[in-house]
């Protein structure tokens, strides 16, 4: 009897998605916002804030970017499976790519998130968009789902290793002054109550990248508050810059650890409206470059895939 055909493996890179253009940004904020309509001022602001970094975010095109040097990564120790890209809110939808993997003969998936650390209102919602395509197309996987990689220790170091190049382009003596800060995306404070592990995992990913730099003090700020009147997660960056602002801490860097590549949680509300906040405040700020292609970053996703493969 011959042996039975190996299950043919795809790796699935899922991330929150960006509109292609602003004409889509109407559609684009109905499907974040479940289906309901966004008062035209909203869609109006958030239009501003993508023509600001050039009218289209590079999320799609940099997690393409991660999807294809993964699978070169994989392909060097003989893995020969394909990495694909899906999209919770926008083309390409993760249903979409789940059909076309289903359609050229993928049958086992390892699917990453990539948001590192764990909350039932990100990584969770990734789960449930999987689950609910192949219901919609019918299809049963077999489903390996990386739930957290927060701790993974390349992955730490990788954030690090951002923090040490932005950190050799200065002076010993600003070096000095430095003060550095840890930034992740807010949730809704109800998070706390329902026992959801997302603030413990952002202080675990800053304390490893800390530990690697030899940092004795650092912050955690919570960046990309949501249009909702409900409580936030903080401390919001504003506090951060007005404490830092009180205790004579001119020269603030930001490290954001929750987010792996370019996108407009970064290009607009790190590097411009977080700037305009720190001027308010008489403080200076930097931001470390995003992982986006970083060998190491790639490296620490691809030990992560082999862990489940």
């Amino acid at each position: 009897m011959s042996p039975p055909t190996p299950q043919r493996t795809g790796v699935l890179l899922m991330a929150h998605g960006s509109p292609d253009s602003l004409d889509d940004m109407a559609a684009y904020l109905q499907h974040v916002r479940g289906g309901r309509e966004t008062p035209q001022a909203l869609v109006d602001d958030i239009r501003g804030r993508y023509r600001l970094i050039g009218g289209r975010s590079p999320l799609l095109d940099l997690t393409r970017a991660q999807a294809q040097a993964l699978e070169e990564r994989l392909q060097t120790n003989g893995r020969r499976c394909r990495v694909y890209v899906g999209m919770r809110h926008w083309h390409p939808f993760i249903r979409d790519t789940v059909q076309q993997m289903v359609e050229e003969g993928i049958r086992r998936v390892v699917a990453v998130s990539m948001a590192p650390q764990y909350s039932q209102l990100s990584v969770g919602a990734y789960r449930r968009a999987l689950d609910s395509a192949q219901l919609e197309l019918g299809v049963c996987l077999d489903v390996s789902m990386v739930t957290t990689w927060h701790a993974q220790p390349l992955l730490l170091q990788a954030f690090a290793e951002r923090v040490q190049e932005l950190c050799s382009q200065l002076s010993a003596v600003a070096r000095a002054q430095l003060s550095f800060i840890f930034t992740a995306h807010s949730l809704p404070q109800r998070i706390l109550a329902e026992g959801d592990p997302y603030p413990q995992e952002v202080d675990h990913t800053a304390a490893g990248v800390a530990k690697l730099l030899g940092l004795s003090s650092w912050e955690v700020a919570y960046q990309s508050q949501g249009a909702t009147a409900e409580p936030w997660l903080g401390p919001t960056l504003e506090q951060t810059f007005e404490h830092a602002a009180a205790q004579n801490r001119r020269s603030l860097v930001l490290v954001p650890i929750g987010f792996v590549c370019d996108h407009v949680e970064i290009l607009y509300d790190l590097d411009i409206l977080a700037q305009q906040i720190a001027q308010q405040w008489g403080v200076g700020v930097r931001r470390t470059a995003s992982l986006n292609t970083s060998p190491t970053f790639i490296e620490a996703l691809a030990q992560v895939v082999e862990a489940h493969l």
